[in-house]
């Protein structure tokens, strides 16, 4: 499938968030350039956190939508779903958002739902990679930015960012130089998006250049 967003007004972001949402700040702030493509309509959260509050304080509308513990899962997948489509998203981005999507979400927004993980995908998904990178002995390993799909890190790959792992890294040092790299990859890869859409071929993600 391809797609194309009118070049006549720019492209309408959703952004997700759990925590500092620093991947949120960059887009809010890339979206100032016009030449850009996008603009970041919406934030949502599964919590009150640092990031709404920073995009209230600028203008950004949001939203807080949590799952409190023993809830109705789907039912909480419709309502997210709900909770975005209001603001009719061209791509909706998961930056750092804590919870899985569900069936509901995905039947609406599959196939433009970004995320981003901090190692080379296949290797090392899940929540622990570069503490994973550094006990496998790898030299490289990076930032990955994939259309979101019912698995966990599995869905097809747009970009990779490769941050080499350094003899003296330990964990935080090298997510420090990962974030720096998905947070850039983040930025340019929505905006070649937006700018001239993407076509999805088996488990690639071609974007014209």
């Amino acid at each position: 499938m391809t797609h194309h967003h009118s070049p006549l007004a720019p492209a309408r972001l959703v952004v997700l968030v759990s925590g500092e949402g620093s991947n949120m700040r960059a887009l809010v702030e890339a979206s100032s350039d016009p030449a850009w493509g996008a603009r970041v309509v919406a934030v949502g959260a599964d919590r009150a956190c640092a990031g709404v509050d920073w995009a209230r304080d600028r203008g950004v509308e949001t939203f807080v939508h949590p799952l409190p513990r023993g809830a109705d899962r789907p039912a909480w997948d419709r309502s997210l779903t709900e909770l975005v489509r209001v603001h009719r998203p061209d791509l909706v981005v998961c930056a750092g958002f804590l919870k899985l999507l569900g069936q509901s979400f995905l039947e609406a927004f599959g196939g433009r739902t970004l995320n981003t993980h901090n190692s080379l995908l296949p290797a090392f998904p899940g929540t622990h990679a570069p503490a994973d990178a550094l006990a496998a002995g790898v030299r490289v390993t990076g930032a990955t930015l994939f259309l979101v799909d019912a698995g966990t890190d599995t869905g097809a790959i747009v970009a990779q960012a490769v941050v080499p792992v350094m003899d003296e890294d330990d964990v935080a040092s090298l997510l420090a130089r990962i974030k720096d790299a998905e947070r850039t990859q983040l930025v340019d890869a929505v905006g070649a998006m937006v700018r001239g859409g993407w076509e999805l071929r088996g488990r690639r993600v071609v974007v014209p250049a």
